[in-house]
């Protein structure tokens, strides 16, 4: 008697890291831990700031949404084959030394950029060309794990300063400014380095590039949003600058400032997000696993298929990075 096929359960997807995928996987895990090892100093300066100061405590976030990137394209990543591209253990060289040189000028933001850009070209050099271009998304995502933006500060302050003490005298407030700092009849302000806006401008520019890149396809539209998210939240913090300065007025600068802090943290930065991702919501043009090019595309493009030529075992890439990861280490000891 023969079975009823039709009655039979549907067979289960394969379950597990593909088979293709597990060497990769464990000497990207082996480079990676090498890597970190090694310029320990720099992750544990970054892990610092994203837990510690507030302007980039949003950072803590930008792992998970990289590996959400990753796991959108599960399906279509089990269908390719790591392949080793030997030529990215120079972009890790060069990420090492550019930390190397960061260290030893003790200039720190220089120092993270070259530990992490040496992470991000050992995946490069592991899963290979067209891997990496695949997932090129999350991949160059990883960049904004640099914490940035203290330089701007001081410029953020003084545009603040400048919306802050315009509307200021409009409203009918006599005020007069110098540099940063207004006075009213209600007090002396200070736009200090806490109320120039750069956290909230950092944290909507590192949304703006995900929504950026997972939402539009034309980049006309992609220029305009993140545009927006870089000018509305700067124009928001000077009119949140006056509304502080106002209330101040009638109700005291203490008690104004004491509410400021609460609605800006809480609210303001909360309603400048949803008005900006309202306005855009009916331009979006995919939904976000249509991310990126398409593997189909990569494999056509001459020079991934001319480049993978240059390739070999992905065990003796990782065995390649943990080499240069430890001749690093005996440099920065020398």
């Amino acid at each position: 008697m023969q079975p009823d096929i039709g009655a039979l359960p549907a067979p289960h997807k394969a379950s597990g890291i593909p088979l293709a995928w597990r060497k990769p996987l464990v000497a990207l895990a082996l480079a990676a831990f090498a890597l970190v090892t090694v310029t320990a100093q720099s992750w544990g300066a970054m892990f610092h700031q994203w837990w510690n100061i507030d302007t980039y405590n949003h950072l803590l976030l930008v792992p998970f949404i990289a590996i959400w990137l990753v796991a959108l394209k599960e399906d279509d990543l089990a269908t390719m084959t790591p392949q080793a591209f030997w030529p990215g253990l120079v972009l890790v060289a060069l990420g090492l030394g550019i930390w190397r040189t960061g260290e030893a000028i003790g200039v720190n933001l220089l120092a993270q950029a070259g530990a992490v850009a040496a992470l991000q070209a050992a995946v490069i050099t592991v899963l290979g060309l067209r891997v990496s271009l695949f997932l090129a998304l999350p991949l160059v995502y990883a960049s904004f794990l640099v914490p940035f933006g203290d330089e701007i500060i001081p410029p953020l302050q003084a545009i603040t300063a400048a919306i802050a003490i315009t509307l200021t005298q409009a409203s009918g407030v006599p005020a007069q400014i110098e540099g940063i700092y207004i006075d009213t009849p209600a007090g002396l302000f200070i736009v200090a380095e806490a109320c120039s806006g750069v956290k909230f401008l950092i944290a909507m520019v590192t949304l703006a590039v995900l929504v950026c890149f997972t939402r539009f396809e034309r980049w006309s539209r992609r220029v305009a949003f993140l545009i927006a998210c870089i000018i509305v939240p700067i124009l928001a913090n000077g009119v949140r600058a006056w509304a502080t300065i106002y209330v101040a007025q009638y109700i005291g600068a203490e008690r104004a400032t004491g509410f400021d802090h609460i609605v800006y943290g809480w609210i303001f930065f909360a309603l400048i997000v949803a008005a900006l991702l309202g306005a855009a919501w009916r331009f979006f043009e995919r939904e976000p696993e249509a991310y990126g090019w398409r593997a189909e595309t990569i494999a056509g493009w001459s020079l991934v298929t001319r480049t993978e030529r240059l390739g070999f075992a992905p065990t003796t890439a990782g065995i390649a990075i943990v080499a240069l990861a430890a001749i690093a280490a005996l440099t920065a000891l020398l």
